[in-house]
Order: C-alpha cells, then sequence, then structure tokens
C-alpha cells in the first residue's frame, strides 16, 4: 500500500510484521451502551460470536473494551469492567486469536493480559504509567496514543496552533515516558487520537498531514471508524457512518497507517482487496470471474 512503513510489532510471544496490507483490528465492544452499535450485545455469547465474524471476515487482531467511550456516561468500575472482557478475551484466545484489550485502568489490562491478550491499547494517553510498567514486564504491545483531555472528557476546544505538530510532540514525549518505564520501541504502535482532546476540523487537519508522524519510527494505528468528524462531515448518525469511513481509511493507507481500527472488518477488507486490485497492488489473473452464484441475490 502507498506509503505504508514497514516495521516488526512484538506482541507477547507474537511477531507481527507491519508495513504491507493493513492488519485490521476488529471491534468487539463487550458493554451494553457503545456510541455505534445498538444497545444489548454486549452479553460474553454475543461477543465471542462477534469475534469469531471478524476474524472470518479478515480481522488479524481484535480489539475487545469494557467501557464505553461516551462522555454521557459514568465510568465502570474496574472490577465490573475487568468481569465484561475476561471471559470474552479468555474464550477468544483460547481458540487462538490474538487480543487487544481497549482500557484506560491498569488492573483491567493486568486481568486481560492474563486472560490471553497480547496488545494494550490505552486511549487515556499513559496518564497512568503503571500502564507502561505493565506492558514491560509483560511484554505486551502498547497502544500509546495522543490526546489532551482524561477518559471520558470531551474536548472540542484546545487551542492547537498546529495540530499535527503538537499531536507529533505529544506522541514523542508519551514514548519516551514508556521507554524509561521499560517499554521497548518494537511494542509500540501509534495511534494519532481522532477525535479525542480534537474537534472535527482539527482531526481532519491531523488526517491531513498524517505523513508527517512517520518521522517518530513506529507503526501508525488509524482509529477512525463511526467517528464524530465523519459523522459531521456527512451528517450521519454512528451506525450510519460506515461508507464516510471507508474514505477516511483510504486516505489513512495512502498515508502510510499500518493498523485499522474498524467496526465493519468485511467492508473494510472489500475496499482495499478492489483498492489494491485498481492500483496494481494485488495480481488479476485474466481468468477472473464473478462465480454464478454471486450474480444475483439469492431467491426467497
Amino acid at each position: 500500500m502507498s506509503g505504508a512503513r514497514a516495521a516488526p510489532l512484538r506482541a507477547g510471544a507474537h511477531r507481527i510484521e507491519l508495513g504491507g496490507r493493513p492488519l485490521l483490528m476488529g471491534v468487539v465492544n463487550a458493554t451494553p451502551d457503545s456510541f455505534s452499535e445498538a444497545p444489548g450485545g454486549g452479553g460474553v455469547k454475543e461477543c465471542v460470536e462477534r469475534g469469531r465474524a471478524l476474524l472470518a471476515a479478515g480481522a488479524g487482531l481484535l480489539d475487545v473494551g469494557g467501557e464505553s467511550a461516551r462522555t454521557d456516561r459514568a465510568p465502570v468500575p474496574a472490577g465490573e469492567e475487568a468481569a465484561r472482557v475476561v471471559p470474552v478475551i479468555e474464550r477468544l484466545a483460547a481458540e487462538g486469536a490474538m487480543v487487544s484489550v481497549d482500557t484506560v485502568k491498569p488492573a483491567v489490562a493486568e486481568a486481560a493480559l492474563a486472560a490471553g491478550a497480547v496488545v494494550v491499547n490505552d486511549t487515556s494517553g499513559l496518564r497512568d504509567l503503571a500502564m507502561a510498567e505493565l506492558c514491560a514486564r509483560t511484554g505486551a504491545a502498547l497502544v500509546v496514543v495522543h490526546t489532551v483531555g482524561a477518559p471520558k472528557q470531551k474536548v472540542l476546544d484546545h487551542p492547537y496552533e498546529d495540530v499535527v505538530a503538537e499531536v507529533q510532540a505529544g506522541l514523542r514525549e508519551r514514548m519516551a515516558a514508556a521507554g524509561r518505564a521499560g517499554v521497548v520501541p518494537e511494542q509500540l504502535l501509534l495511534d494519532p487520537g481522532p477525535d479525542l482532546g480534537k474537534s472535527p476540523a482539527q482531526t481532519v487537519e491531523l488526517l491531513r498531514g498524517l505523513g508527517r508522524l512517520h518521522s517518530l519510527g513506529r507503526p501508525l494505528l488509524l482509529a477512525v471508524s463511526r467517528k464524530d468528524f465523519v459523522g459531521a462531515l456527512t451528517g450521519r448518525p454512528p451506525g450510519r457512518r460506515d461508507a464516510g469511513t471507508l474514505a477516511a481509511i483510504g486516505h489513512g493507507v495512502d498515508a502510510g497507517a499500518a493498523v485499522l481500527r474498524v467496526h465493519d472488518v468485511a467492508g473494510t477488507a472489500d475496499h482495499l482487496a478492489v483498492r489494491a486490485a485498481l492500483r496494481g497492488e494485488r495480481p488479476v489473473p485474466a481468468s477472473l470471474r464473478l462465480a454464478p452464484e454471486l450474480r444475483h441475490e439469492p431467491s426467497a
């Protein structure tokens, strides 16, 4: 893919080679109040089934979270959050899935890693360095996220002069903090934090300059799926933002994003497959034909 930067990622016992086709990180919300999905689908059975479906659709990594990012909901106690994610992670990891835990709480991350997770996705921006110390001790990969707000805090008025430069500086400082805690560079993924402490317009400016962040030397994770800036641009609620999300993903892949965190893995995989063929990055044999059973929708 255009602009991709090759780099290995160490995640527990796994060594993931990034830099070719983007790795798809499928979202598994083990919470009853996700901002982007219908309520009531956060039970263990439903989450495990969703994880299996995402893997079948092309996900290489599953991101399991037990607390909604919604700012109109109270924080979830660590014990309750762990009770939501640990059984899901245990089941999926036992089936061979590579699993990430989406949490800002070191206690939840520790329980998730013990259950089989190999990546910690800390959207707080390492507000608690115990998270980095945990990853240093266990060898788990760590997603370093840029944000200027506390968890559950919506910030739309931060006065950036150059949002890309300030995100770059913020990520560099957090990488250094993780390093002082014992995390080695190969464990780090960088997420510039679209919508996190940024208005929709600031997020657009950030994504326009995404390629500048490669100077930090680590792979970029792009988390734009169904985000507010897509809704602001399209006038769509979260469940109807997948088309706009694909436009943002195409831009991000051009800029060299190595990992794509998405809700619609099947749609994203289709987008990347057709895109790669049209760009000459995927061989297309002269014998390519549409299977007869795919020519029409099945009859009722």
